[in-house]
């Protein structure tokens, strides 16, 4: 059976994490009267960035300078890689929106936590016949959250890309799987997370995590292609539930698998 039993405190618990306020104030990032992103209020001048016309104070919070905000931000970005303030460098872009989800620009990948840019992440969590969860073990290498256990598969939604269009190319790259040979794959929903980020000191994130579920039929066995995954398993929902108690899941992973299958523990005694 694929419920976990889970303890509603622990449940608690978990959503307590995944939504935090900042260690520190932040205010608004704007370019052109939209809101990009949020800061903390001293960063840009900490950070050696501040009056080189790429970035303006104001009572409203900090200001993208210039016509082009890709531009302008790609600057920004490469300037705090400069000053070694900047997350592991993926030469991804990722969208850049405003509240209502308009596509303003892009930014590199690594500067999205210290300027607060909303990302979205694509999860698919998947089944066996007999019930059982796929799930992997990230790489030992990977710079987040090396070690841990996370969804069958997971990851980044670029600017190139659909959230379908991801979901696809991350199955085939971390599973070695084809969307065409698995079964009932389903849209399940959104998680948002909101939460300091533990790997950018001043860096905040807000995410969207748009999961699918969907079954792998009997015979089928994923095989990482990109080398970002350690190994996949099989693992029973008892396990499943036990690991993510002892926290050996990520929290996205975690949120992820709560909404797709958790079931509150019966009371014991």
């Amino acid at each position: 059976m694929s419920t976990l039993q889970l303890p509603a405190a622990w449940r608690a618990r978990l959503q307590s994490l995944l939504e935090r306020p900042p260690m520190r104030p932040r205010v608004p990032l704007w370019w052109q009267g939209q809101r990009i992103g949020s800061v903390e209020p001293g960063f840009f001048p900490y950070a050696g960035v501040a009056g080189n016309g790429l970035v303006r104070g104001s009572a409203a919070g900090w200001h993208v300078e210039g016509d082009d905000l890709s531009q302008s931000l790609a600057r920004l970005a490469g300037q705090l890689r400069e000053r070694r303030l900047t997350h592991t460098w993926r030469d991804e872009l990722l969208a850049v929106r405003n509240d209502t989800g308009e596509v303003l620009g892009t930014v590199e990948r690594a500067a999205v936590r210290l300027l607060g840019v909303p990302t979205h992440a694509v999860h698919l969590a998947g089944l066996d016949p007999q019930g059982n969860h796929w799930v992997q073990r990230r790489a030992a290498g990977k710079p987040v959250d090396p070690g841990l256990w996370d969804t069958l598969v997971g990851g980044m939604v670029p600017a190139s890309d659909t959230v379908p269009q991801a979901l696809e190319r991350e199955t085939w790259e971390e599973a070695g799987l084809r969307l065409a040979e698995l079964q009932d794959v389903q849209y399940g929903g959104q998680v948002v997370t909101r939460r300091p980020s533990p790997e950018v000191p001043h860096g905040y994130v807000v995410e969207v995590l748009d999961w699918y579920g969907c079954g792998v039929p009997a015979g089928l066995q994923p095989a990482n292609q990109d080398g970002e995954v350690d190994e996949f398993r099989a693992m029973p929902a008892a396990e499943v539930a036990r690991r993510l108690q002892a926290g050996e899941f990520t929290l996205d992973a975690a949120a992820v698998l709560v909404a797709a299958f958790a079931a509150e523990a019966p009371a014991s005694g």
